[in-house]
């Protein structure tokens, strides 16, 4: 007679749910993630180390010199000098998260409600600051363009020929658009359009192929817009790093984000812990374009009588 030994072969303990949930959460904020990236049309990644800094750019300074209007033939022509002008320089910082989860909170809603429920809800709110910080970023541009139509369609279209112009030699088609929810709606009701999600994200896209994104951060009456090729991801991979290996941290194969989860036994709680460190911002900020909606009356009101 064959004796059992316990704990069996292939039991499937703590360890690995937690690994399993760490894996099912990561790989859900990468499909996320990566259908922003789409949306954006962003072809420009960055992988960074934290402490690294990313520059914004405002145009260019030139200084031209001819050689007083003279240059005697053979002579070396003086250089002239064309300079990008800094706005700004941000630090990209990893970010560090945690949440708690009590042993009673466990035992009263179930696994579930108490923890994977709850991680989904943190995963959310750190994308609602990765969006919020690409908004305010984009609200920083220093391109204006005069409507030259009326309503929603009208802004959309001068913002779109501005940015052709501003992006001539760069070969661009299409533009991202930041609008407010109310704006679009009157869009949304007399154009053939439906709407999508991502990263928690309604947008949609129109006949031009312009990206048209909803957010509250836009006060409504005004869009801003850009181009895919003006706009930047960076990010520091934590799955790479000492700090990942020290913590046991689980990542995908992109390392956008690190994170485990983890009990403490003194204090009966089941923790998460997630460490992130993404930036998505316009380089350009002169290659922004604000655009203010007009009415038909208002238009009307600035026609010339004769």
């Amino acid at each position: 007679m064959t004796s059992q030994t316990f704990p069996e072969t292939n039991l499937t303990a703590k360890a690995d749910l937690k690994n399993a949930i760490t894996i099912d959460v990561t790989n859900t904020f990468k499909e996320n993630l990566n259908k922003l990236i789409e949306m954006l049309g962003i072809t420009r990644k960055i992988s960074l180390t934290s402490g690294s800094t990313i520059k914004l750019y405002k145009g260019y300074d030139v200084t031209l010199d001819s050689g007083n209007g003279v240059v005697a033939e053979g002579d070396l022509i003086p250089l002239s000098k064309v300079t990008q002008k800094e706005a700004e320089t941000k630090t990209v910082t990893l970010k560090k998260y945690r949440k708690a989860t009590s042993g009673e909170a466990i035992a009263l809603y179930g696994t579930d409600n108490a923890i994977a429920n709850t991680d989904e809800a943190l995963i959310r709110k750190i994308q609602k600051g990765i969006r919020s910080s690409l908004v305010a970023g984009i609200k920083k541009g220093t391109g204006t363009q005069t409507a030259l139509g009326t309503g929603f369609q009208g802004a959309l279209a001068s913002a779109w020929g501005k940015l052709q112009t501003l992006f001539e030699d760069y070969g661009v088609e299409n533009a991202v658009v930041f609008a407010n929810p109310l704006d679009i709606a009157e869009y949304v009701a007399k154009a053939q359009v439906t709407t999508q999600t991502a990263f928690g994200l309604t947008y949609l896209v129109d006949f031009t192929g312009t990206v048209i994104i909803s957010t509250t951060d836009i006060t409504k009456g005004e869009i801003w817009a850009t181009v895919p090729e003006n706009i930047v991801f960076a990010y520091i991979n934590p799955s790479q790093s000492d700090v990942a290996k020290a913590f046991g941290l689980a990542s995908d194969e992109t390392g956008y984000i690190g994170m485990t989860h983890f009990t403490d036994e003194q204090t009966l709680t089941y923790q998460t812990l997630v460490l992130s460190g993404i930036e998505i911002y316009a380089e350009r900020l002169d290659g922004i374009v604000k655009v203010k909606l007009t009415s038909q009356a208002a238009a009307a009101a600035n026609v010339p009588t004769v």
